[in-house]
């Protein structure tokens, strides 16, 4: 055996990591160099935040998506590598590591392909097969199997007729040769891969009500009796026929058509017409319906899962994204309202850093008594406490409560909000929100967090499971791994493109600043609890436990307003604090005149600094950073209200046009809240009057939309929108 084949899951030589490179360069669409930089890099403990930011020359200026897909390429490369082992070794100890097929598994490049070879090696339950050749029957089975023109199948068989052997007959005999040659059929790699490959091309998906189910899965009736091109099924219904069919409501098939598949089999197994040739056409369509279906619809239910998955969480993190990313109030004093009718509206007064001032409660839909108390404690408080904006919790009495603020008459300075209150429920109850108030129960911290999301969407909405923000579809569908990787990947890129005041910070939003995490989050709070605020980002060294790596890593998205350091307050990584030091000692100015002139800015010569270490991607980066030092990329926030008169769904009627806010985008349509407690669909079809094939390209979570009311469904709680400039006609 060659030297090649005596890999046992060692760690891959330089030359196949070269090669594994250039795969996924192909596979990415970028240059192998660039993965080669990037897969060095991760190695060392640097984070894609990191990279995408301050390592943009090492890798060709790759973008945090880009460094992301290079980092799951690696890792599935990886889990390749650990099977690949575990069949070796399986292979070596029944001895059978032998070329070719020891070739073959070395050379393999993806997983399907490498248990394609595995296959008929790996160790077996007892089946028709094997019995059949304990009973002596496969020279039998090759026999025929070679199809000569000569063989008499019959006259072959009576030499195996053995009772003792339980082949008391040349039928038996045959019978057991068929299990044999049908085992061969169904482990064939070429024949699999052909099948495979029909299967995704003309195969169907189809669904049908299992009996007595139909009025326990109402929910599904629109699948009862469903078929599509398993190419064209989208991602939302795979993932509801499955769901249907786990609650035991929809029994699935996902079938080619059995004539050309068998078809295709004895084109490629049949090599005459001759009576050995029909014992294997036997056998072949006892292998076809006996043992490839089920394996190749079970392998497919895999892959259109993890299509469908992958599919459901670009959408889940393209929306988790826009609404991180939602415009902020600010700094603000804010009274914040969790609307109630039974139980009241419990309201707390924050301060501009979101710190809890005081609480009470109000009845403002009870008597009339109760609401002129209601409305004297609101205008009290905002007067007592300089309130700026009302933010008020969007759920049960949101427009009732809104809509009597909003009569107390204010005045101009006090702006009235609905907030989005998905999830703030699950904070208020949460160990996080009981360890910042444990001396106040669920409906303080409810009504805290809906101030706070106003204020900082990004550093509130950090705090909660990102799965129950209510964005997305079927999110609870999918691969639980692979959601979290996407959706802390999205987490971990908006907090560090906008930056974390180091200094005021909660530890859940410091956790997914690059390269710190929950411990060294914590450590840093009780730095700054015993220590006062961080004077400068070096003194975040003495932070226990938080090394030179975590330094590196995490100093550039780390912010100190006003400290010693004007830098500190900037996205210029400390690192290259010397060149900005540079560019003004050649300027004849100061580092805080250069951040505050303009005029000295456009003079910098970016070609100057240019080094061996440095290029013209991070020197443009400092520039533009010392143009707007720690400025916060997010939009700037836009006063929205919703229609008055309008707070229920039997409010709405066809033709009404509408202000809405985007709550959820899906691949077949997004939701917009007009204000009645009840999203409205917009279908993909009447997003725009051109064709969509992607919501995504007209919508986005938190945009501000116009809607013309379609339908409205009540008994089925359903509405109708349209966006369409004719509302709807066609």
């Amino acid at each position: 055996m060659s030297n090649e084949t005596e890999r046992d899951g060692a760690p891959i030589p330089p030359e196949q990591d070269t090669e594994l490179h250039r795969r996924i360069a192909r596979e990415l669409g970028i240059r192998p160099e660039q993965v080669a930089a990037t897969a060095r890099l991760l190695a060392e403990g640097a984070t894609v935040p990191f990279i995408a930011r301050y390592r943009k020359e090492a890798t060709g200026t790759l973008d945090e998506v880009q460094i992301a897909a290079v980092r799951d390429a690696l890792e599935r490369a990886a889990e390749l590598e650990k099977r690949r082992a575990a069949i070796i070794k399986s292979l070596r100890e029944r001895d059978l590591f032998v070329d070719p097929l020891a070739r073959a598994i070395l050379a393999a490049t993806d997983l399907t392909e490498l248990e394609d070879l595995y296959l008929p090696h790996r160790p077996k339950r007892r089946t028709r097969a094997t019995i059949a050749r304990e009973r002596g029957l496969e020279p039998l089975a090759l026999a025929l199997f070679d199809q000569s023109k000569g063989t008499d199948p019959a006259a072959e068989a009576a030499r195996f007729v053995d009772p003792e052997r339980e082949v008391p007959d040349v039928d038996a005999a045959l019978a057991g040769a068929r299990d044999v040659v049908a085992e061969w059929v169904s482990e064939d790699r070429d024949a699999r891969q052909e099948l495979r490959s029909e299967l995704q091309r003309e195969g169907q998906l189809g669904s049908r009500v299992v009996k007595k189910k139909e009025k326990e899965g109402a929910k599904f009736r629109d699948y009862f009796d469903w078929s599509e091109p398993v190419r064209r099924a989208p991602s939302h219904r795979i993932l509801a026929l499955l769901r249907g069919e786990r609650e035991g409501v929809l029994s699935l098939t996902i079938r080619l058509d059995a004539d050309r598949a068998r078809t295709l089999l004895k084109r490629r197994f049949m090599r005459n017409r001759s009576r050995a040739a029909e014992q294997v056409a036997l056998a072949v369509d006892d292998a076809y319906q006996r043992l490839l279906v089920p394996s190749l619809e079970n392998e497919a239910r895999g892959w259109l899962k993890e299509r469908a998955d992958q599919e459901a969480i670009a959408v889940f993190a393209d929306n988790l994204r826009e609404l991180l990313l939602a415009a902020p109030l600010g700094a603000r004093r804010v009274l914040a309202i969790d609307p109630g009718f039974r139980t009241g509206c419990k309201v707390v007064s924050l301060d501009p850093q979101g710190a809890l001032v005081g609480h009470t409660a109000i009845f403002p839909h009870g008597s009339d008594r109760q609401r002129e108390q209601a409305a004297a404690t609101v205008r009290e408080w905002c007067e007592r406490d300089a309130i700026e904006a009302i933010a008020i919790g969007n759920g049960t009495a949101g427009r009732e409560t809104e809509a009597f603020i909003r009569s107390l008459d204010l005045g101009n300075e006090v702006t009235v909000i609905m907030v989005n209150e998905s999830g703030a429920s699950i904070y208020s109850a949460s160990e996080v929100a009981r360890e910042e108030f444990p001396d106040h129960d669920v409906t303080v911290r409810g009504s805290v967090s809906i101030g706070r999301r106003l204020m900082d969407p990004l550093a509130e909405l950090v705090k909660l499971d990102p799965k129950s923000i209510g964005v997305g579809q079927y999110q609870h569908d999918v691969e639980p791994r692979s959601l979290r990787r996407a959706l802390d990947d999205v987490v971990v890129g908006c907090v560090n493109r906008v930056g974390v005041d180091v200094n005021s910070a909660s530890p859940q939003l410091l956790t997914y600043v690059a390269g710190l995490g929950p411990q060294l989050a914590r450590n840093i709070v009780a730095y700054r609890d015993e220590n006062g605020s961080f004077a400068t980002r070096a003194q975040l060294k003495k932070v226990p436990r938080l090394g030179a790596k975590a330094f590196e890593q995490c100093a550039g998205f780390l912010r100190i307003r006003d400290g010693r350091q004007p830098l500190d307050g900037s996205a210029v990584h400390p690192e290259r604090y010397p060149i900005v030091e540079a560019m003004a000692k050649d300027l004849s100015t100061s580092v805080p005149e250069l951040l505050a002139n303009g005029g000295l800015q456009e003079r910098i010569d970016v070609d100057r600094y240019v080094d061996a270490d440095v290029g013209r991607p991070t020197l443009e980066d400092i520039v533009d950073e010392l143009a707007k030092p720690g400025r916060d990329p997010r939009a700037k926030f836009e006063v929205f209200s919703f229609a008055e008169g309008i707070e229920k769904p039997q409010d709405l009627r066809p033709g009404m046009r509408l202000p809405g806010i985007v709550t959820n985008v899906t691949a077949f349509g997004a939701f917009v809240d007009v204000g009645v407690h009840q999203d409205g669909l917009v279908h993909i079809s009447q997003l725009a009057d051109r064709f969509v094939s992607d919501p995504s390209e007209v919508v986005r979570v938190q945009q501000h939309v116009q809607v013309t009311v379609l339908e409205v469904d009540l008994e089925r709680n359903r509405i109708g929108l349209s966006m369409r400039a004719q509302g709807g006609s066609r």
